[in-house]
């Protein structure tokens, strides 16, 4: 598998960049990725005290976290694509100037409707920034070896960045108010935005825009977000409703199946999705970041109603996660896939990964951190270190330039599609089971933890199933076979 070949401008763009000027750039996509990979998590610890302050009714507050996903989740295709169309710095910096003014309406607002209104911006603002970065960067790093390295360090900021939020919302809630968990991001982006302007080089678009797919473009957004609002909001609506839903999301994605079959400039050509690197990769991400987003989601739970720790020493106890990832996937994972091949390192670092999802799914009740937390931490940690780089580059490899964009936006869709719907089963499992523990008279701290390690022992078995599908599909010589 070759990597992706930047086009004959970019090539006379990037030999006249300096070597000093390509890290910038890349500091620069890290740093908005970052803004909103954070804001996906940076308020759940953060929860009680927005609905003290402003008043949420308990089904209102899943609004502060679903308003932000559904749009951000819903658009990630559409960014992608319009990426390449009109300009993948265009749509950056916008996305950054969008993000950011939503951050400081987020931090400022004083009612429920304003906060979820900012949030359905922050969204959009943040699928804006987030869908063309991996193209971005594979033009800006055209040698393999460079590339492997910049594609480390991006999938660094995205493996720790979500970990991180943990820590600084309830750092910054416990210190200074729930307020700046968003108002945070305004001296962040301000300097981002200005930085991008200045040290992004300049791209230019693949097609013109009024041969966009526009209808393609209404029933791929529609399908995505009424699918990502099906999948986080099931846990608050009856299962009917779920299935209307999720029919009404099938429905529109096969519409727009149709139309892409028949549009003479089609917004997503089915052709890409024959390429079993491509579709091999996006499946096995489905369920890897399962697994990962029930870990942080339910891990934290599990410290904090069943081993008694406040959101403080919760946001430290999770500190290590984004320590290691970060330390192995700048330090190690691009030596790894340089040597052994994207490969053998996702296989890898997958089986450490469930390993670990495993070994937690025996924490009891009575546990402590120490014992039963911190090894399983730090075994998902590495392994998710030194995949997540490798399924990066084995998704990029070999996208024709004209989809860079596009095939950066699917991959950060599945990311959000399939956190969401790992996060929404193993939830509704661990309810499910505690709930019918209960009735059996069990106490509540032994049925929660029992409920938990059911979630945990699920969470593993989604492992298991990315393993077997990235063993199957991604094997070098095969991949698109």
């Amino acid at each position: 598998m070759s990597p992706l070949k930047p086009s004959s401008h970019e090539d006379t763009d990037l030999s006249a960049r300096s070597a000093r000027s390509r890290p910038l750039s890349l500091l620069v996509l890290c740093a908005g990725a970052l803004m909103t990979i954070l804001d996906g998590n940076i308020v759940t610890v953060a929860m009680p005290a927005v609905q003290r302050d402003l008043g949420f009714s308990a089904p209102g507050l899943a609004w502060v976290v679903n308003a932000y996903l559904i749009p951000f989740g819903g658009l990630l295709l559409l960014a992608g694509r319009l990426g390449d169309l009109l300009g993948r710095k265009r749509m950056f910096t916008s996305g950054l100037a969008v993000f950011t003014v939503a951050s400081v309406l987020c931090g400022v607002a004083g009612g429920p409707a304003l906060l979820v209104a900012a949030r359905a911006l922050q969204g959009v603002g943040g699928a804006m920034t987030t869908a063309v970065v991996l193209g971005m960067i594979v033009a800006l790093y055209p040698e393999p070896r460079e590339q492997a390295r910049a594609i480390a360090v991006f999938s660094a900021v995205g493996a720790a960045g979500a970990a991180l939020g943990t820590f600084l919302g309830g750092a910054l809630t416990q210190a200074a108010g729930w307020h700046w968990i968003f108002l945070i991001n305004l001296p962040v982006g301000a300097v981002a935005w200005f930085a991008a302007v200045r040290v992004l080089p300049a791209d230019r678009p693949a097609a013109p825009v009024r041969s966009a797919d526009w209808a393609g473009a209404v029933l791929v957004t529609g399908a995505l977000m009424t699918g990502v609002y099906a999948i986080i909001g099931s846990g608050g609506r009856t299962p009917g409703a779920t299935l209307v839903l999720a029919a009404v999301a099938v429905a529109l994605l096969g519409g727009f199946a149709l139309r892409q079959s028949r549009a003479a400039h089609p917004l997503l050509r089915l052709g890409v999705l024959r390429s079993r690197t491509l579709s091999g990769a996006n499946g096995t991400q489905v369920l890897m970041l399962g697994t990962m987003y029930g870990f942080q989601y339910i891990g934290t739970l599990y410290l904090q109603r069943v081993l008694g720790h406040d959101e403080l020493s919760t946001s430290f106890a999770f500190l290590p996660a984004p320590l290691l990832i970060g330390a192995l996937t700048l330090g190690l994972a691009a030596r790894l896939v340089g040597r052994f091949g994207p490969y053998r390192v996702l296989l890898a670092g997958l089986a450490l990964a469930t390993a670990g999802m495993a070994l937690l799914g025996r924490a009891p009740a009575d546990g402590s951190y120490a014992a039963d937390v911190l090894t399983p931490l730090l075994m998902l940690s590495a392994g998710f270190a030194v995949a997540m780089p490798a399924l990066t580059g084995l998704a990029m490899a070999g996208v024709a330039e004209e989809d860079a964009g596009l095939a950066s936006g699917l991959f950060n869709t599945t990311q959000v599609v399939g956190g969401s719907l790992g996060l929404a089963v193993l939830t509704t499992l661990a309810a499910g089971r505690t709930q019918g523990l209960l009735g059996e008279g069990v106490p509540l701290v032994a049925a929660t933890a029992d409920g938990y390690r059911l979630a945990f022992a699920v969470a593993a078995g989604l492992g298991a199933a990315a393993l077997a599908l990235a063993a199957a599909t991604l094997r070098p010589g095969r991949a698109d076979g």
